[in-house]
């Protein structure tokens, strides 16, 4: 009679965590940093069809990397769970800690039921009528949630990424500051994953990059797109 394999539950969360961060790593950077009129987003992404930034509900965005499939499945139920929590009760009872409870039991339900966990991690934001009520939150592939402030850095090399963006963020940068910063910092990332030197960073082109924000000035929807000539524009200072 055979044996049954045994692996232990440490062993087995352990390999499920090593799995779903080997995902992540592959998968291009998101930098997400607040500025002065709301949140911006950026990441190098040359497709125009492929989105790894998105509008979730009025005042409310999703980042994600890793991969594709699952995190547009969760970009699709956040977008449901927004719509009929406004419908149902009232638009302003949609709120990024809302959906970042959701997501996070979804990602920790996964995690620790299914054989493979979802290969992703995610930030929802949510911008305010003052950068002091804006909101940040970092969701990883286990359903761990962090309340952040100021930026975020996902993906791969996404440590010393961040330590060059926390070197250059402060409070209180306008749009085209905050942008040329994230440009920078993606560009810091070698095409072979390896990490550049200080001024030896890649130059990303306008139509390499996949920028949006949110915009505390626009009424209702805050949510937009910067990209092609008008992001070149943006990205030298003329907006």
């Amino acid at each position: 009679m055979n044996m049954p394999f045994y692996v232990s539950p440490e062993q087995l969360m352990k390999d499920r965590a090593d799995f779903a961060r080997k995902g992540i790593g592959r998968g291009r950077s998101v930098v997400v940093l607040a500025y002065d009129d709301g949140i911006a987003f950026a990441t190098e992404n040359p497709s125009r069809a492929l989105h790894k930034i998105s509008e979730i509900y009025d005042r409310i965005a999703f980042a994600a990397v890793g991969k594709y499939n699952e995190f547009e499945n969760l970009r699709v139920a956040g977008v449901r769970y927004a719509d009929l929590r406004g419908y149902s009760y009232d638009r302003t009872d949609v709120t990024a800690r809302g959906l970042a409870n959701a997501y996070a039991q979804t990602l920790g339900t996964v995690f620790t039921t299914e054989s493979k966990p979802l290969e992703v991690e995610l930030v929802v934001a949510e911008v305010g009528a003052t950068q002091d009520e804006d909101q940040l939150y970092r969701l990883s592939y286990d359903g761990s949630v962090a309340d952040e402030h100021g930026f975020v850095v996902m993906g791969g090399q996404a440590d010393q990424l961040t330590s060059r963006v926390r070197d250059g963020w402060e409070p209180g940068m306008d749009l085209t500051g905050v942008l040329r910063l994230a440009v920078r910092t993606l560009g810091a990332v070698n095409t072979d994953g390896s990490i550049a030197g200080e001024g030896q960073e890649r130059e990303i082109s306008a139509a390499g990059l996949e920028v949006a924000v949110l915009d505390r000035r626009r009424a209702r929807r805050a949510f937009r797109r910067w990209q092609g000539d008008a992001l070149a524009r943006l990205l030298h200072g003329d907006d």
